[in-house]
């Protein structure tokens, strides 16, 4: 036991010395406007959002972008008021299309972005950007510009945020925070950002500032049209002959809440398995590693002995400090950080979970949507 708590040190040891500095809350981009103001068109996939697109527009419409900015909502068939209150804004900016079947191979929310990027190519003047973002994101009255410039400054294809996480019930205080930096870790932001880091890519999807011409060089949207962890795979392609950034923003915040375990359990699983390739190899590599990571040292600390409570202790002590700056982030109470085994242990079992699902036919929940290993 002694060798396997050695082990785990120095993994940790690792992670925290060589993997990105994933543990930093950041980077964050400053305030900015951009040297010049090219058109931008905002494409908004929406399915069964009545209650937050109407804020969400209504942030958008309150950007101080100096230059030409159009928004397209697409309706992905909804079946409440989404539309209607999209067109009720009687906003000239605003264009509700209203989404097509999704055809096969193609996921239901790629194939209204593809839908909603064609219809902003067609109109004059062109863009110069797009900015796909979720309709459940509020942006403050600079956040457009903000990107615009990180993006001109550095002739970046693609600029990302994490966006602020709702985190006020006792369950996403609990295991939101934990999203974020599990995320981080998966896709240290330092090496997303390097061009030299070729493998290391990743995006938020709720907020993703992107150049046509990027998307011209992949073949659109449809070269990861079946992708379900969709701005991962979109930002793998874009990097591949380009420049990319991923960072944090308090700039635009999500309006999605989380009021119970059970609803953060579902989110997890709906992608878990999926980001595993649904292959039950790499699903118990992935449990024993994050038992050897998360669990072992803080059982050896509790109710080991000699050496290997010590290392378990240590094993402890990195883990909790690593959760430090993430923690800061949203405002929670350092103390937290202790109960970082009991949180890693919620994510295993809800991957257990989501593997489970997969194989008992129950697939990818969402948006009264089933996927099962492609697109729906």
């Amino acid at each position: 036991m002694t060798t396997l708590a050695l082990l785990a040190a120095l993994i940790w040891l690792g992670l925290l010395c060589a993997h990105g500095r994933f543990w930093q809350s950041g980077p964050e981009l400053a305030a900015a406007l951009p040297p010049a103001a090219p058109a931008v068109a905002v494409v908004i996939p929406a399915r069964d959002e009545a209650e937050t697109i109407g804020a969400v527009l209504a942030s958008l419409r309150g950007q101080d972008y100096p230059g030409d900015l159009r928004i397209i909502v697409v309706d992905d068939r909804s079946t409440d008021a989404t539309a209607a209150i999209a067109a009720g804004l009687d906003d000239p900016r605003i264009r509700v299309l209203h989404g097509s079947e999704t055809p096969p191979g193609w996921s239901g929310k790629l194939w209204a972005v593809a839908q909603g990027i064609a219809a902003a190519r067609e109109a004059a003047p062109a863009p110069e950007f797009l900015l796909l973002c979720d309709a459940d994101i509020v942006h403050a009255p600079g956040h457009l510009s903000t990107l615009v410039a990180a993006a001109e400054r550095g002739d970046t294809d693609l600029v990302s945020e994490m966006v602020a996480l709702h985190c006020e019930s006792l369950a996403e205080r609990a295991l939101v925070p934990a999203f974020v930096y599990f995320f981080q870790l998966l896709y240290p932001f330092a090496k997303v950002c390097d061009p030299l880091s070729a493998k290391a890519a990743a995006a938020a999807g709720g907020t993703m500032l992107l150049r046509p011409r990027a998307l011209d060089r992949i073949g659109g949207i449809a070269a990861v049209r079946g992708a379900l962890i969709d701005d991962v795979a979109l930002a793998g392609a874009v990097k591949r002959g380009g420049r990319i950034w991923l960072g944090h923003t308090r700039a635009a915040r999500s309006l999605r809440r989380y009021p119970d375990f059970a609803d953060l359990w579902r989110m997890i699983a709906r992608t878990a398995y999926v980001q595993l390739r649904f292959s039950p190899l790499l699903l118990g590599g992935t449990v024993l590693g994050m038992a050897l990571v998360w669990l072992l040292g803080p059982a050896l600390a509790l109710f080991g002995g000699g050496a290997a409570r010590l290392l378990g202790l240590l094993i402890w002590a990195m883990m909790a400090a690593s959760y430090l700056p993430t923690l800061a982030r949203f405002g929670r109470f350092p103390a937290w950080a202790l109960a970082m085994p009991a949180i890693a242990a919620f994510y295993m079992a809800a991957t257990i979970g989501s593997a489970l699902d997969h194989h008992r036919g129950r697939g990818v929940l969402w948006k009264g949507r089933a996927y099962r290993g492609g697109g729906a």
